[in-house]
């Protein structure tokens, strides 16, 4: 029985991961940073996962306070903090972010603020998506660790 609830985790996590895969949230540097966890790291992943997201909160916030302010005109910082986001994103495998900020990084070249706004609310929209999932993964794989370290004594009838 034991067996059977450490196989439907995995089972679990491998649909969830399918289907990030399968809608491009994900892309393969995200297998590459599970082939660098082992047991001597067994939290790896969801440790350089979670500098990822209170980073990205801090671009997601930084570039939200420059589009928020009347009198922005500098559209060059925010191409800094958008190549900072692309590439902390490229690096965890993050495709659709990584994707979104290409083409927010396009408008605000084109000093284009609607589709600046446009894009930040994307890329929110994008990160919360990813955070939740990437959550729910992380959750489940925490129950795969419990269920297959749980012994139970053998009982003599």
């Amino acid at each position: 029985m034991l067996g059977l609830g450490v196989d439907q985790l995995r089972a679990d996590m491998n649909r969830l991961l399918a289907m990030l895969f399968h809608q491009g949230v994900l892309d393969e540097q995200f297998l590459q940073l599970q082939q660098l966890q082992d047991e001597s790291s067994p939290n790896f992943v969801s440790e350089v996962v979670n500098i990822y997201f209170h980073e990205s909160e801090k671009l997601l916030r930084n570039l939200r306070g420059l589009l928020m302010d009347r009198e922005f005109s500098d559209y060059k910082k925010m191409g800094t903090h958008l190549n900072q986001f692309m590439g902390s994103s490229s690096s965890i495998g993050a495709k659709r972010i990584r994707n979104v900020c290409v083409a927010f990084r396009a408008a605000s070249e084109h000093n284009n603020r609607a589709g600046c706004l446009r894009a930040l609310e994307l890329l929110e929209h994008e990160y919360c998506y990813l955070k939740n999932k990437l959550h729910e993964l992380f959750q489940i794989q925490q129950q795969r660790v419990l269920a297959a370290g749980v012994r139970y004594p053998m009982q003599n009838n």
